[in-house]
């Protein structure tokens, strides 16, 4: 799965939790071997359920983590919250996903579009992002 693949599976897969509208299971791990459709994290983008409240569910994850994570303004934090790889490696290869045309080896650059690109892409896949974050 891509890395993307997996913020988007990591935040939309949690969607039952956030919006009280879905009937499946509160799935927590993503593995939920109930036979719902919408429960499966493979593409999520097409699946991507709408109006997912993005602040309440990473906020949750990143309270769960026991350290301060500033995810509404860091693709590491956003990554570390939601348990996703966030090592250089990694981001280099959400850059090379989402089409960065800029030098990787620039990674303090590279961060600040990588966290624009993820908020947009949450937004218009459904995810309803808090004033502050909107890019």
């Amino acid at each position: 799965m891509s890395v993307f693949g997996k913020i988007m599976g990591a935040i939309f897969g949690h969607s039952a939790e956030a919006t009280p509208a879905g009937g499946s299971t509160p799935a927590a791990g993503g593995t939920a071997p109930a036979g719902g459709t919408a429960a499966a994290p493979t593409a999520a983008p097409a699946a991507a359920p709408q109006n997912v409240d993005v602040a309440a569910i990473v906020d949750k994850a990143a309270a769960a983590k026991h350290e301060k994570l500033e995810w509404r303004t860091s693709i590491v934090d956003l990554m570390k919250a939601l348990d996703i790889d966030s090592s250089l490696a990694a981001r280099k290869e959400l850059a090379k996903e989402l089409g960065y045309s800029g030098d990787t080896n620039d990674s303090a650059s590279m961060n600040v579009w990588l966290h624009k690109q993820v908020m947009s892409k949450l937004a218009a896949n459904g995810g309803k992002l808090p004033p502050e974050i909107k890019h």
